[in-house]
């Protein structure tokens, strides 16, 4: 079901599961200030997933991908990127002193992101396949950095009594550089580890 182009009942399955998981994590949030914060990211990025979807369907394994990236902020932004009790659980039996969860989420929006960004690339340039997975990276790096600028601006303007729980450094002087590195891992992995479904994305809706 996932390799096979797109098919509108399962999209719409999938939007509303993730309304439905949204609205249940935006009950009584940890920091309400950080919930809104976080959630700029959701308020953009739905709907430029349905303004992309009415110009270019992407594949089912596409809309799934960006499903639980989005499921997977939203846990963050209910609890705040640092106090997540999954990232909390590992750490404690990691002997970490921080919650890696952000890390874990930066790095999968890589490695889930680099699928959908890849086809659309791959329908409106039709270039060499090296050109396509290198302009992939970039805009997963370019997206990353301008969200690090986001998060600063929001932080610094918007609330800056959330500022902190907002930008989950954790004490990290280098957060911002290591949070760029893993979107560029992921992306990467992603890349390389999914050779076969890159492929079959190259003939969808040809």
């Amino acid at each position: 079901m996932f390799r096979e182009s797109f098919r509108p009942t399962y999209l719409r399955i999938l939007l509303w599961s993730f309304i439905l998981i949204w609205v249940l994590l935006g009950i009584n949030p940890v920091y309400r200030s950080d919930w809104f914060l976080e959630n700029i990211l959701v308020l953009l990025g739905v709907p430029f997933v349905l303004y992309v979807h009415r110009k270019w369907p992407l594949s089912n394994l596409s809309y799934t991908f960006i499903f639980l990236f989005l499921t997977l902020h939203s846990i963050g932004a209910h609890y705040t990127y640092s106090e997540v009790p999954f990232g909390q659980w590992i750490s404690d039996r990691m002997g970490w002193q921080r919650n890696h969860f952000d890390r874990m989420v930066h790095f999968l929006w890589g490695f889930l992101i680099a699928m959908p960004i890849f086809e659309i690339l791959n329908r409106r340039v039709r270039g060499r396949r090296r050109a396509i997975v290198f302009f992939t990276l970039s805009v997963i790096v370019l997206v990353g950095v301008l969200y690090e600028f986001m998060e600063w601006a929001a932080a610094l303007v918007v609330a800056p009594e959330a500022g902190t729980a907002f930008l989950g450094t954790q004490g990290d002087e280098w957060d911002a550089q290591k949070d760029l590195l893993l979107n560029l891992l992921g992306g990467v992995a992603s890349l390389v580890f999914l050779p076969e479904v890159l492929r079959e994305s190259r003939d969808i809706n040809r």
